[in-house]
């Protein structure tokens, strides 16, 4: 099972780039750009990424991405996790960047967006890995600085696919950013946000409702409402949900309990995905192998995970169909 997940063509459609920093690449950057941070080794930095909660993990994804400084930092951090993906046969990822976490320490929106597009345009080339970008807005900052951010973004409006809703759930419903999503898709951007993850199920529907987003990050407590349930099968829409993630936010305490069996069994169209690979313990290969391990998925379920990471990706159609081809001849060869 381990050979086939690993071996299998399919795409990423939850990573935060800033959060696929690893420690070593965290202490050379730092070390590079003289910035102190509290830590004197790797395996210091590597205990540091321990946490109990969303906000813990926060803390130290914060400090961490202060070191990215230079367009040079974003191209390595970027170049580092997609070939990661060549490596595991992730043939496309959809990239959530959040330009606020720099432009608010100096760093030019220009500097961030250069580096990860330099290093997508690289990485296509020489390791055949497609990537799109995500431009996430912090919930936990106002609405008026999420229009700033929407702004300086509009003169690199063909290198962003999307727009997201990330940071601290609690507290910040996705009705505090009505109006920028509504701008944003005036501008040309795919909405889509993380709802329902610490937040309730009425996040979920205010992010459906509201911000009339095309794919749900995360999603675990949509299962709290059938009716919500069905309202999302109705209109065809993914969850792109994240085991090891939701296992180190104490999201579910152990996998085996984890509500993905329960989803699929509803109906919901699920992707698996890493979100925060540094963090939370492994790529998206490893959760696939955890939660496959966890709930004793057949590798015909493994299969239509993948088939739905590429089917519910902001791909052409051609792309699309292309890579479910490949997907469907892998997964003919090797189901027995």
């Amino acid at each position: 099972m381990k050979d086939f997940i690993k071996n299998m063509p399919k795409a990423e459609l939850h990573l935060h780039i800033e959060g696929s920093f690893e420690p070593e690449l965290m202490f050379e950057i730092a070390k590079r750009n003289n910035i102190a941070i509290p830590y004197k080794t790797v395996a210091e930095v590597a205990a540091a990424y321990k946490f109990d909660c969303l906000q813990d993990f926060l803390d130290i994804y914060y400090q961490g991405a202060g070191v990215l400084i230079k367009e040079q930092d974003f191209y390595d951090l970027t170049y580092s996790y997609l070939t990661k993906c060549a490596a595991q046969n992730v043939r496309h990822t959809e990239i959530m960047f959040d330009p606020q976490t720099h432009t608010d320490r100096g760093v030019a929106f220009e500097t961030v967006l250069n580096g990860i597009s330099k290093a997508i345009t690289d990485a296509k080339a020489k390791l055949g890995v497609s990537a799109l970008l995500i431009m996430s807005y912090l919930r936990h900052l106002s609405e008026e600085e999420a229009f700033k951010t929407l702004e300086q973004s509009l003169p690199f409006k063909d290198k962003i696919k999307a727009v997201g809703l990330d940071s601290s759930e609690k507290g910040n419903p996705p009705s505090k950013f009505i109006n920028v999503f509504k701008a944003s898709q005036e501008a040309g951007y795919i909405p889509v946000a993380h709802a329902g993850e610490e937040g309730p199920a009425e996040y979920v529907w205010e992010a459906l409702d509201l911000l009339n987003i095309q794919r749900i990050d995360h999603g675990n407590n949509a299962l709290e409402d059938e009716n919500l349930i069905a309202d999302i099968v109705d209109r065809d829409i993914a969850l792109t949900v994240c085991p090891l993630s939701n296992l180190s936010l104490q999201v579910v305490k152990d996998l085996k309990n984890h509500p993905l069996r329960k989803m699929l069994a509803s109906g919901l169209k699920i992707t698996i995905n890493s979100d925060d690979p540094a963090y939370f313990g492994g790529q998206v290969n490893a959760n696939y192998e955890a939660i496959q391990k966890a709930l004793d998925l057949t590798k015909s379920e493994i299969y239509e995970l993948a088939k739905n990471s590429f089917q519910y990706s902001f791909l052409d159609e051609k792309s699309k169909a292309n890579h479910l081809k490949e997907l469907a001849t892998y997964y003919a060869a090797n189901s027995n």
